[in-house]
């Protein structure tokens, strides 16, 4: 079982109708969930303050977003610090709808910490590209970093694991230099994608070497060859790290349809991945999971896979199909189509062409990688 994190506010967190970070996957996850008779009775948590916002953000950078929420800076004067641009667009109530954000995970950060709760899932969050100075990626905060911190200013060692489709630059870059955090990033390669990092070469500083791990794959790599990738590189790093928390991002952009990527998962392939991460909490992270959400941009598929995920850290049998109800209430989001079943159909898409060549190529990333590191991890 798990407890979970969630408040209403959460869906000011919105850069407007046509952006893809919409806090509708929020809404459909919810309804979604209570439709199919889950009891969703989250703690509501507060917001985080300045001073923990600053714990990881530069005063300069914390002062902007405030400035341009109140309305006393133009985006001119927000554009360095990536404020204002497509991706991440000037909005009213901004900074306070990231405070909730940052509050979420935070707090379930001080529920492990104080031993009250082992497994939380926070119903939000997963701002992984956020810098110290500078927004990027749909992420004004980063909510994970500033979780992180908390936990380390503890005194516990902690393992950052993202499966999001895109490369966790943010959280990696925060804690690049600590040799107190391990962060394992699977994505899409860098040379096809935003952010164009990720890159096996960046495996952390010389005062913290072999805590930065990166598997970047091919693009339309399937579940076979990710989840070999997976099983050849995460259990080592945590093996070798021996964390007393395991932190995840769970995004859900790594399926096959979304449109930001080219990764080729199925709601089939992150079951197996969310019940993996549980094993692997428990035997390398005593048992300490704190798991938010993030990236996932197919209205079809972001519900579907965020409600695996619950089912699975809350010990739940699965649903087959999905209520008929919920389909019709949301239909101007998911479009007439919407298939009967909560995971996907089996085969999902028609086999792809270059399978071999992609998974050598695969194979060859995780064998550098594993060369790299062996020095430091062995």
């Amino acid at each position: 079982m798990a407890t979970l994190i969630h408040r209403p506010e959460y869906a000011g967190y919105d850069f407007g109708p046509e952006h893809p970070f919409t806090p509708s996957r929020l809404g459909m996850l919810l309804d979604l969930l209570r439709s199919l008779g889950c009891q969703v009775d989250p703690i509501a948590p507060p917001a985080a303050t300045r001073e923990e916002i600053l714990s990881v953000h530069a005063e300069d950078y914390v002062a902007m977003v405030e400035a341009l929420d109140r309305g006393d800076a133009t985006a001119a004067e927000g554009e360095p610090f990536g404020l204002g641009t497509p991706d991440n667009p000037i909005f009213p109530g901004m900074d306070q709808a990231a405070r909730w954000l940052v509050g979420g995970t935070l707090h379930g950060a001080r529920l492990l910490l104080d031993g009250s709760e082992r497994r939380v899932l926070q119903l939000g969050g997963g701002l992984h590209h956020a810098q110290r100075d500078r927004a990027e990626g749909f992420c004004l905060y980063n909510d994970l970093a500033v979780a992180i911190q908390a936990l380390v200013d503890r005194g516990l060692r902690v393992a950052y694991l993202d499966i999001d489709l895109h490369h966790g630059d943010g959280v990696q870059n925060l804690f690049y230099n600590h040799d107190q955090v391990l962060t394992i990033s699977l994505h899409e390669s860098g040379h096809y994608l935003y952010p164009g990092t990720g890159h096996i070469q960046e495996t952390g500083s010389p005062r913290a070497p072999g805590t930065a791990v990166n598997i970047p794959l091919e693009p339309f790599t399937g579940a076979e060859d990710y989840l070999e990738a997976f099983e050849a590189v995460v259990p080592k790093a945590l093996a070798w790290f021996k964390p007393q928390v395991l932190v995840v991002q769970a995004g859900a952009d790594a399926h096959f349809s979304d449109p930001l990527g080219d990764l080729a998962l199925t709601t089939q392939t992150f079951e197996t991945l969310f019940r993996r991460i549980l094993e692997l909490a428990e035997t390398h992270a005593e048992d300490r999971l704190l798991l938010t959400l993030g990236g996932g941009y197919e209205a079809q598929v972001v519900a579907r896979v965020w409600t695996i995920l619950y089912h699975t850290v809350m010990d739940l049998p699965l649903p087959q199909d999905l209520p008929a109800g919920w389909a019709a209430r949301w239909e101007a989001t998911l479009g007439p189509e919407v298939g009967p079943h909560l995971h996907d159909p089996d085969p999902a898409f028609p086999p792809l062409s270059g399978r071999e060549a992609r998974t050598r190529r695969n194979r060859d990333i995780v064998a550098r990688l594993l060369d790299t590191l062996a020095s430091t991890w062995f």
